[in-house]
Order: structure tokens, then C-alpha cells, then sequence
């Protein structure tokens, strides 16, 4: 028999709006955008673009396809790029870059999902007309399958300055820039000062319904704008999602230590298992990584298993399944999905 109610830590993309942000999204002036008119997502570009201290920025449907603009505009055809082995546009983007952008990935296998400037200097092409231009450097903050770590700012700096010596664009994956904005303390505009661009999102940890922003020059998001209509992002009365957006901005950014809290409180319940593994020092967010191959069990099992007790989680490899705190899980629910792990293991 199945359970009347699940605790659904898959992601924190699985979030809801609230009854104020539907509120905020019913009273959204709007306009065609595609036109440039529609006053709520021209504010909120604006202030995503002051507050990363940036010229400009652009409103669009995902996070895929912000990185993939980004790219598209950093890149020409038969350009290589560098990303990191696990990282979300190497991992979960389905190969688009070399789709959309006619470009080839290098991928690196970084620290807890950290690359050096060392690496990345090892990866760069000679200048032989026989090899691909390497052309741009993207990095994720916090990273996604490395459990939600925080990309060190001291070496994203370090990164920023070898390749703008060398003439390559750098590029962040901020999906969850917020989750380390208030992790470390660190600004966007600090973050923001070491990149050509950055994509962030507003559907994960702050909990709105849909929505990215690819932020960056005027030239480039003049040139990321035209590629978004090819791409098939143009919209038009699209206020009512940026209002949301812009609500998330305004009211959830603080309460994402509550998630980071629970994500430590998770783990350690977790880790306590000597039938699971939780490495506790990789927890610095809103991500639990947990390794289920001391159980015995494989992770489609395991899976099952927890969904069988009211548990949803989302594989990440072969023995690793993954717990995501978000808003709308609270203290009791993560209490009860430790319960639910004990009874399972």
C-alpha cells in the first residue's frame, strides 16, 4: 500500500509556489516581451543585473538553456571548452553544446568537483591549426553531484586571472549561486566580478515555479537574446513567472540556511548507519550525497525501498542517491526521512 504522502527530497526543484508568491504572480503587470514590453521581467532583469554588478541580463525559461546561451555567444563552431568531469553541463545537458553550438567539451576531474587553474592550464589547446581554440572555461557553484560544495572564491580568482591572460571567456553554472552566497557570506558581486557570464536559477532553492537568468555584458546579452529566439525562449506576456522570480528573490534568499541546516541534520542521521556512508564534510549546503554500497543493496533497491515508506530520493551513480532540502520540506519531515533510513537499512 502506498503511502498518502511523501516526503519528496528528489530535488529542490520539486518545490511549490506559496499562496503569496501566486498572489504576487496574479497582480504582475505584463507585456510581450519578445517586444521588449513587458515591464515585470524588464525590472527584474534589471535588478538581477545591479545586483551582480553586471551591464545586463536576461530572462529565460531554464537553467539549460541560460548555460547554453552563454556558451553559444562565448564560442564559434569547432571550439573546444572546458567543464568539469561531473558538472551539470557535461552531465545533465544532453550533450547540446556540441548540438547547439557545434563545440566539443574537454572534461576535467575536479576535487569534490573544484578544478585548479593547474588543471585547466594542462588543458588548454597549443595554438596548432590541426587542434580545437580553447575558448571558454565553465565552472558550478555550489556543484551539483559533488553534494552541493562551494566553489572557493580564493580559487575561482586564481582561475579568472590565467585565463584572461590567455584571451578565454570564463563562464559560471550559478544555478545554485544563492545556496553559496549565504553558505560562505561571499556576494553575488564578488562572485560575479571573476566571470564573463553566470547563469542563476530561481525554481531550485528559492522556490519559484519556472525561471533562469544568464547575466552579463550588453553586447553579450544582446547577442544571447537573439539565440534565445532561436532556441525557441522567446516568450510573451511572461510577467507573471518573473513576478514570481522576483518574489522568490526578495523573501527566500535568507531561508536557504534553514535548507543548508536540515541538509547537516539529514546527514548526520544518515551517516550514523553503519550500513550507509555520508561524507559530512562535503555537506556545506543543501545536498546529501549517500553512498549505498556497504548496505548491500544497489541504488534502484534502495530507491525503492525508501519510496515504499513515504522516502523519494533520486539516484547519482552507480551506489550514490541523493537528498536535496528545500522549502518545502521542514524540521519534522527530515526527522521522519531519518526514521524511514533506519528502517529501510
Amino acid at each position: 500500500m502506498k503511502p498518502e504522502k511523501y516526503i519528496d527530497l528528489r530535488s529542490d526543484t520539486v518545490t511549490k509556489p506559496t499562496a503569496a508568491m501566486r498572489e504576487a504572480m496574479i497582480r504582475a503587470e505584463v507585456g510581450d516581451d519578445v517586444f521588449g514590453e513587458d515591464p515585470t521581467v524588464n525590472a527584474l532583469q534589471k535588478k538581477v543585473a545591479a545586483l551582480f554588478e553586471k551591464e545586463d541580463a536576461l530572462f529565460v525559461p531554464t537553467g539549460v538553456m541560460a548555460n547554453q546561451l552563454a556558451i553559444k555567444v562565448h564560442t564559434q563552431p569547432g571550439n573546444e571548452i572546458i567543464v568539469e568531469s561531473e558538472s551539470h553541463i557535461f552531465y545533465y545537458e544532453t550533450a547540446a553544446p556540441s548540438v547547439l553550438s557545434g563545440v566539443q567539451m574537454f572534461p576535467l576531474k575536479g576535487k569534490n568537483g573544484v578544478l585548479t587553474s593547474e588543471q585547466i592550464a594542462e588543458a588548454i589547446r597549443p595554438p596548432a591549426y590541426y587542434m580545437p581554440r580553447t575558448s571558454l572555461v565553465c565552472l558550478e557553484n555550489t556543484h551539483n553531484m559533488a553534494g552541493g560544495v562551494v566553489y572557493p572564491v580564493d580559487e575561482i580568482r586564481e582561475i579568472s586571472e590565467f585565463v584572461k591572460e590567455r584571451g578565454i571567456s570564463l563562464h559560471l553554472d550559478g544555478a545554485r549561486l544563492w545556496n553559496a552566497c549565504v553558505a560562505t557570506g561571499v556576494s553575488p558581486k564578488t562572485y560575479a566580478q571573476y566571470f564573463d557570464s553566470l547563469s542563476v536559477c530561481f525554481s531550485k532553492g528559492l522556490g519559484a515555479p519556472i525561471g533562469s537568468m544568464v547575466i552579463g555584458t550588453k553586447a553579450m546579452i544582446e547577442r544571447a537574446r537573439t539565440y534565445r529566439k532561436i532556441f525557441g525562449g522567446g516568450m510573451r506576456q511572461v510577467g507573471v513567472i518573473a513576478a514570481a522570480a522576483e518574489y522568490a528573490l526578495e523573501n527566500n534568499i535568507d531561508r536557504l540556511k534553514t535548507d543548508h541546516e536540515h541538509a547537516r541534520v539529514l546527514g548526520k542521521g544518515i551517516a550514523a548507519n553503519n550500513r550507509l556512508r555520508v561524507n559530512l564534510d562535503t555537506i556545506e549546503t543543501n545536498i546529501v550525497m549517500v553512498d549505498v554500497l556497504p548496505s548491500g543493496q544497489s541504488t534502484e533497491s534502495m530507491l525503492a525501498g525508501l519510496e515504499k515508506e513515504g522516502l523519494l530520493l533520486s539516484p547519482a551513480g552507480s551506489s550514490r542517491i541523493r537528498a536535496v532540502t528545500h522549502l518545502d520540506v521542514g524540521r519534522e519531515a527530515i526527522e521522519k526521512a531519518i526514521e524511514i533510513f533506519k528502517s529501510v537499512c
